[in-house]
């Protein structure tokens, strides 16, 4: 992050008191900070603390004669490579959703071109109240970025989501959207949906397929569907009209979306050929391989022989290379995933040939990488081309990572 500048917008909650913490990890990291401090705020820290932190003088007034005289709050709003507002009160949160601009922070908010970074505050009833939840779902569609809140004891006594992340996490968040590998184009929706992705339909696949053995028991994989959820949000964000075809998944499906739920692979072969055409295809589902072709209508006993009982397995439908050969409505663009324990390259590299994809999204997932079912992957992107190994990130910046891809290939 070394030269990077970051716009830090402190509202007004007890949370206040880790910003100075956050300031001086910043400052260890060579970015550089401006503080604004909003009038709730300075009850919880004072502009002399932040400044002296900073290095730099505190921001807290829109009507400072000095600073408007040259528009002051357009060129701080547009001097940043991130905007940061922590805590994000309620308060701010709605005014953000609805464009409000009242005050210095608000108006900088208003006013920057920049990433915007949140990282909410507040009581627990307060963060789900349905006002509250419906300015979120306004901001995320406005391409709005969220670290936490977290679960935890809160000053006032109650337990449950509300507390700000810890500085620790809210500059990892930093980083990670500063980081070469991040996106530089995400644009509120009403830029987006002018171009990039608007006007295209992407189908996504998701999460594991349950294969039933008898109405109480099923084969099934670890899969979360935490990356194909995060690839749908991101496709979203880029204008897309999204069909998330997704399986019993551990991690709901994201808001904007049209969510077909299914169980098995067939179920999912048949979702999928329901909703093309399509211009583009991302199969990121963990679809079983096999499934019980004896499969009983009964839960099955224990008969007293100590012998288990006989499954006859039979091969599931192979989507992938189902959509991939199509001949006709075959998307522009097929991606696939390929899950490897061992040579994931030399693996990857043969199943995209196999298949007939255009592209391969290769992971590592043996034993002790966490990724599996985990928050980050380690993703190398196979193409024609090539192969193009990313660094690991979280599940989310790979997502963006590659929806920008897939809008340029597209394009």
């Amino acid at each position: 992050m070394n030269g990077k500048r970051i716009l830090l917008i402190v509202g007004g909650g007890i949370a206040a008191f880790k910003v100075p913490h956050l300031i001086r990890l910043l400052r260890a990291e060579g970015a550089a900070v401006t503080p604004v401090l909003t009038r709730a705020g300075a009850q919880f820290t004072t502009p002399m603390t932040l400044s002296v932190l900073a290095g730099e003088a505190v921001h807290d007034d829109l009507w400072n004669i000095a600073a408007e005289a040259e528009i002051g709050h357009i060129q701080l709003s547009r001097r940043a490579d991130l905007v940061v507002v922590a805590p994000a009160t309620g308060d701010l949160l709605a005014k953000m959703a609805q464009g409000l601009a009242d005050d210095l922070a608000s108006t900088l908010l208003l006013a920057t071109d920049k990433r915007v970074l949140v990282a909410p505050a507040m009581n627990v009833r307060m963060w789900h109240h349905p006002a509250t939840q419906r300015n979120l779902r306004l901001l995320r569609d406005d391409g709005i970025l969220f670290v936490g809140p977290e679960d935890g004891d809160m000053a006032c006594g109650e337990y449950g989501t509300g507390r700000m992340s810890e500085p620790e996490a809210i500059l990892a968040a930093i980083r990670e959207e500063l980081s070469p590998t991040a996106p530089l184009k995400l644009l509120p929706e009403a830029q987006v949906r002018s171009g990039l992705l608007a006007d295209r339909h992407i189908i996504v696949t998701s999460g594991p397929t349950h294969e039933p053995i008898d109405p109480v028991r099923y084969i099934a994989n670890r899969s979360s569907g935490a990356q194909g959820t995060a690839l749908a949000a991101a496709l979203r964000d880029l204008g897309a009209r999204v069909s998330f075809i997704t399986g019993p998944a551990e991690v709901p499906p994201p808001d904007g979306v049209a969510v077909i739920r299914v169980q098995t692979a067939r179920q999912m072969r048949d979702a999928v050929e329901a909703a093309l055409p399509a211009d583009a295809a991302v199969m990121a589902a963990a679809v079983a391989d096999w499934r019980v072709r004896n499969a009983s209508a009964r839960k099955m006993k224990k008969d007293g022989s100590g012998k288990p009982p006989l499954l006859e397995m039979t091969e599931n439908p192979d989507i992938l290379a189902w959509i991939s050969q199509l001949e006709a409505h075959r998307p522009r663009l097929v991606v696939g995933f390929a899950a490897e324990t061992d040579d994931v390259l030399g693996h990857a590299t043969a199943k995209r040939l196999r298949k007939g994809c255009d592209w391969i999204v290769a992971n590592d997932v043996s034993e002790g990488t966490g990724i599996m079912g985990g928050p980050e992957n380690a993703v190398t992107v196979i193409t024609p081309d090539g192969a193009e190994e990313w660094p690991r990130m979280a599940k989310e910046a790979v997502a963006r990572r590659l929806a920008q891809k897939m809008a340029d290939a597209l394009a």
